[in-house]
């Protein structure tokens, strides 16, 4: 009933309103009352402001006066035109030399051009110099100027450069942080001579630490770095240790350049060295400027003098994704390997996953190698390792052992610690440790040796080539004996012999590697690098690690090694090398002499596939080597297999034994 009644009463009110409209009422409404006509023409006589608008809403076609006195362009070429005009007006009014950049723009465009002539280039070159002379500094911080700069430098004469270098000398520290001019300095560092040189490293005083903080400016000390010479890279390297050393830095003698020397030597005060160097690194490592060997060395250089907590903090901060960044220098895969020895099982876990993607552009690096040989030696982990390491190199094995670093970690799998393979520094480097992360971990490894001694009776490490590896690097300490000092680099849990079995065969490595050299057995024999890596996997490893589980394969590769000695032996020709026979060449005889020598399954099949009945065919030139190897080889049946054959060539004076062998046989 209310529902009706207020329905009523709403059309009672609607028929309200529609009779007073009849009667001459206005209505009620919403909508815009328009202007009278007689309204408008008073409004447009006014003064025009933004409440008295000079038209009427009726005539939508008609315009604002203040935009109709704007002369619109028409198309859009004119449009195109009118906004180029505006944009170099508003140039010309920021940049005071804007005229002169369009000049040397287009002299820019003709000098760089491979086909120019050297005169024409010179011509161009020497015009804009003359140009620039004056103003080189202000416009050397342009993006185009800069680049002319650069042509300029690199094709000018020496006079030429003189001028410029003499120009930009004062002001060579503020242009090296900026953005643009930074590569024209680093190419003036480039063609300096060695006193304009020494005179910027020497007005590099006191701005050394400041500037590696930049991430431009660091570029310049980087660049200064590589080009000094000892000295010169002492001298940046004193600001970063002390703000003392900066004081003493012409009584330093180029004797003493570890650190840890100058400190006893200067009477510095340890304590405020660590400091000094702690405020300097901190800021450079969170804003991840890591990537110039001067850090590295600073880094190697605090790591030695620091107490245990700074350097656990500062390979802390390493571990991880940063360490990528660092491990392509010599220093830096120093601190590589200390972040894995060091690193506890989450640091390192970080580490691996953090070169995921990167391990084949690790593997073929000069230093970043000895990262991944490292890290195949210590982590315990070998399904990480597995998942990520050995993943990444089974795909790229070809390439892997054709290549002077790539075949380190395979070899280090392969042959554990081999001074042939990874030299005298290399292993140095792989004994590094940091002084006061060791000490904090003696008493805890005597402990635990004792423990095993009380439990089990074992304490005693079997590994004694790491031993005399690791031993002459610990920190001296009296009260550690030489069993603790290896025991305290030896970082990892896991027995050694059953880490390398699970990443060499479990994982499938050793089978893909065994399958490449049968792909390529002429190759790798005739390579420097590749038939080393053929040599231990054909003999089956140290210790024979392949033997157990892959010795058909290995059979297999020994047929085909013998075959390619079976091949006819085709004419010499010194302009073709690589088509010498597999017992001719240098690199091939040696390493199937060698294979002969230490692996008697091979020696075996060797004759029988290609040497029996004609040891006198082959009993000259490089291949006599092979031929008496077998009678030089320790073997007694494999001696017994081929005298009947060589004795009558001995005889003769064909076959000539070495005299070393022959004494040793009589002795």
């Amino acid at each position: 009933m209310a529902a009706k009644e207020q329905k009523k009463h709403s059309s009672t009110k609607r028929k309200q309103g529609s009779d007073s409209h009849k009667e001459g009422e206005k209505p009620f409404s919403k909508k815009a009352k328009f202007v009278e006509k007689s309204n408008v023409k008073s409004i447009s006589n006014k003064p025009f402001n933004s409440s008295n608008k000079p038209y009427s809403i009726k005539d939508k076609s008609q315009k604002p006066i203040h935009f109709q006195e704007k002369n619109d362009p028409k198309s859009n070429r004119e449009r195109r035109i009118q906004a180029k005009e505006l944009a170099a007006a508003r140039k010309k009014k920021r940049k005071p030399h804007y005229n002169l950049e369009q000049e040397l723009a287009s002299l820019w465009e003709r000098m760089r051009h491979r086909n120019i002539a050297k005169e024409d280039r010179s011509k161009l070159v020497s015009e804009a110099i003359q140009k620039m002379m004056g103003k080189i500094c202000e416009i050397a911080v342009s993006h185009v100027s800069s680049r002319v700069l650069q042509t300029c430098a690199k094709y000018c004469s020496q006079e030429e450069r003189d001028i410029v270098f003499e120009e930009l000398r004062p002001n060579l520290l503020t242009l090296a942080c900026n953005a643009y001019a930074v590569h024209l300095v680093t190419k003036m560092l480039d063609s300096a001579s060695k006193k304009q040189l020494d005179g910027f490293i020497s007005s590099l005083h006191g701005h050394v630490a400041p500037l590696l903080r930049h991430m431009v400016g660091s570029v310049v000390i980087e660049h200064a770095y590589q080009l000094g010479n000892p000295f010169q890279k002492q001298s940046l390297l004193l600001e970063l240790y002390s703000a003392e050393l900066q004081l003493f830095k012409d009584l330093v003698t180029m004797k003493e350049r570890r650190l840890s020397d100058l400190i006893p030597k200067l009477g510095l005060n340890k304590g405020s060295v660590i400091r000094h160097m702690a405020s300097v690194i901190q800021p450079i490592l969170e804003k991840g400027i890591v990537d110039h060997s001067i850090i590295h060395t600073a880094l190697i250089e605090y790591l030695n003098i620091a107490d245990k907590s700074s350097a656990a903090e500062i390979l802390e901060q390493l571990s991880g994704p940063l360490l990528v960044r660092i491990i392509h220098t010599k220093d830096g895969s120093k601190l590589g390997m200390l972040c894995i020895k060091h690193g506890g099982a989450k640091e390192r876990k970080k580490i691996i996953k953090g070169m995921k993607g990167h391990i084949e552009k690790i593997a073929l690096d000069q230093y970043g190698c000895m990262v991944l040989v490292c890290m195949l030696s210590i982590v315990d982990d070998t399904k990480l390792l597995t998942k990520i390491v050995l993943r990444e190199l089974q795909p790229i094995l070809k390439e892997l052992v054709f290549n002077k670093n790539g075949k380190r970690p395979l070899l280090q799998l392969l042959h554990p610690n081999c001074q042939r393979y990874l030299g005298p520094e290399n292993l140095a480097a792989l004994s590094l440790s940091v002084p006061s992360l060791c000490k904090g971990e003696g008493t805890e490894v005597a402990m635990d040796l004792e423990k095993d001694k009380n439990t089990s009776g074992v304490g005693e490490s079997s590994d004694n080539d790491v031993k005399g590896d690791f031993e002459d690097n610990l920190p001296e300490d009296d009260n550690i004996s030489a069993k603790d000092k290896l025991q305290l680099v030896s970082v990892g849990k896991k027995d050694p012999s059953t880490r390398r079995l699970e990443l060499l065969v479990n994982s499938g490595l050793a089978e893909g590697l065994i399958d490449t050299c049968i792909e390529n057995a002429e190759e790798l024999l005739k390579s420097k690098f590749g038939k080393e890596v053929l040599y231990e996997v054909a003999t089956g490893g140290a210790g024979s690690i392949l033997l157990t589980a892959l010795a058909d394969k290995l059979n297999v590769l020994h047929r085909a090694i013998a075959s390619l000695a079976a091949l006819s032996n085709p004419e010499k020709s010194e302009n073709e090398p690589e088509k010498e026979h597999v017992l001719e060449h240098f690199h091939s005889s040696r390493a199937i002499r060698k294979l002969v020598l230490d692996c008697p399954t091979f020696a075996t099949t060797l004759w029988k596939v290609a040497l029996d009945g004609k040891g006198q065919i082959w009993a000259g030139g490089h291949s006599c080597k092979v031929v008496t190897a077998f009678l030089e080889s320790s073997d007694s049946s494999v001696r017994d297999m081929v005298i009947a054959e060589l004795q009558p060539l001995i005889d003769d004076g064909i076959l000539k034994i070495p005299e070393s062998n022959v004494s040793a046989k009589e002795d």
